[in-house]
């Protein structure tokens, strides 16, 4: 085989490889946008409710009696880590970053009655 074949055959390896290993990155980040928006409306009910809240780092917290939401908090914060670090990795930021500006955000837009969290730690209810 040529010096040249092999660097052929060699770049096309790379490239099928590069272009598998991107593949599952495509699918999970539609598979997250996905479970995110199924959770929403519930996520929606909660915050309504006063039972969670918006924390200052831009995570879910549950604030009152929760009993049945600790595993719909732990599953969207799971995947809102991800998100940010996807923001952060194309950003060049920290994920604490990313997740402090989504607070803010989050914040400007919640709704009245919402349990949201100051930079300062203090929460207050819109």
């Amino acid at each position: 085989m040529t010096a040249l074949k092999r660097k052929f055959i060699g770049g096309l390896v790379m490239f099928m490889a590069l272009t598998f290993l991107s593949i599952p990155a495509a699918v999970q980040a539609a598979s997250v946008k996905e479970r995110m928006a199924a959770r929403a409306p519930e996520i929606l009910k909660l915050k309504s409710q006063g039972i969670v809240g918006e924390n200052n780092q831009g995570y879910l917290e549950i604030r009152g009696k929760g009993g049945g939401a600790a595993d719909l908090v732990k599953a969207e914060n799971n995947d809102r880590k991800k998100v940010y670090q996807a923001i952060a990795a194309k950003t060049g930021g920290s994920v604490k970053q990313v997740g402090q500006r989504a607070a803010a955000k989050r914040a400007q837009v919640a709704g009245a009655g919402e349990w949201l969290q100051k930079p300062s730690g203090e929460w207050y209810r819109k």
